[in-house]
């Protein structure tokens, strides 16, 4: 069974911010692509993630992207005790295999693993560059990206959305006083 495709604007961003990003808004209405576990089934899907499309994950990535969207909308005193909260369920476990050093994820139960996956790669883009973790700067957009430009200058989400848009609006209001 293949998962239907992803209606969201912007994917492909890292995972704690692309769990981030199952909220968008579309023409005024705020939309929820985690609303349902089919919903849940095409963030999967979309991410790599061979994990069970039930209640119980459902339920663990609400909490996870809650305490994802305080952390990084700016309330981080807030936001970290709630984030340990979703990083209490799995840890890293350490091994050593005939190719080296290894690394691999466990988790209390299965149906954390993705909560707790996007919670830990919150902490990774922190330890890279936690000044490119930004917010679209659209002021009807409530999407997330991690800055990847050259100079750490961008500000939308999409230069063809609301890049455009911005532009469009600067353009009319120039045309306007004119």
């Amino acid at each position: 069974m293949s998962a239907a495709r992803d209606p969201r604007p912007l994917t492909g961003e890292p995972l704690a911010l692309d769990l981030l990003n199952t909220r968008w808004n579309r023409e005024g209405v705020t939309q929820d692509l985690l609303a349902d576990t089919e919903g849940l089934a095409v963030w999967l899907a979309g991410n790599g993630l061979e994990y069970e499309p039930d209640v119980r994950t459902l339920r663990h990535l609400h909490q996870a992207r809650d305490a994802l969207g305080a952390a990084v909308g700016g309330r981080p005193a807030e936001g970290a005790p709630l984030v340990d909260a979703v990083l209490e369920h799995g840890r890293i476990r350490a091994g050593l295999t005939a190719n080296g050093p290894t690394e691999r994820a466990e988790f209390t139960d299965a149906s954390w693993g993705p909560a707790w996956l996007a919670a830990r790669n919150y902490l990774e883009l922190l330890a890279t560059a936690p000044d490119r973790i930004r917010s679209c700067a659209h002021e009807a957009c409530i999407l997330h990206f991690f800055d990847t430009s050259r100079n750490g200058t961008r500000r939308w989400c999409s230069m063809a959305a609301c890049g455009n848009r911005a532009k469009a609006s600067r353009h009319y209001a120039r045309s306007k006083d004119s």
